[in-house]
């Protein structure tokens, strides 16, 4: 079972924008595109990048995504802070 993974992501407060998003990442379909001039988290700054993070540091539904979901495929995740869109990069 993995106990660390690393993630980009971006935080936005609309559903709307959010599918926007995720609508763009599934055309451009690589890293290099990844949109961060649009998320309220302050991690936009390093591209959305969260670095590694370990197994429950993360709130539950983005937690659950990270150490679950597919790799390198967007997710939309809803949370407390808004909704996230998500890229897993690696668990280990």
């Amino acid at each position: 079972m993995a106990r660390t993974a690393s993630a980009l992501h971006i935080l936005v407060k609309q559903k709307e924008l959010a599918e926007d998003i995720m609508a763009k990442l599934k055309k451009a379909q690589h890293l290099m595109c990844w949109p961060n001039d649009t998320s309220t988290c302050p991690s936009g700054k390093k591209g959305g990048h969260l670095g590694e993070f370990k197994k429950g540091q993360m709130v539950g539904p983005f937690d659950k995504i990270c150490f679950n979901g597919e790799l390198f495929t967007p997710h939309l995740v809803k949370t407390k802070f808004g909704w996230h869109v998500v890229k897993v990069l690696y668990r280990t």
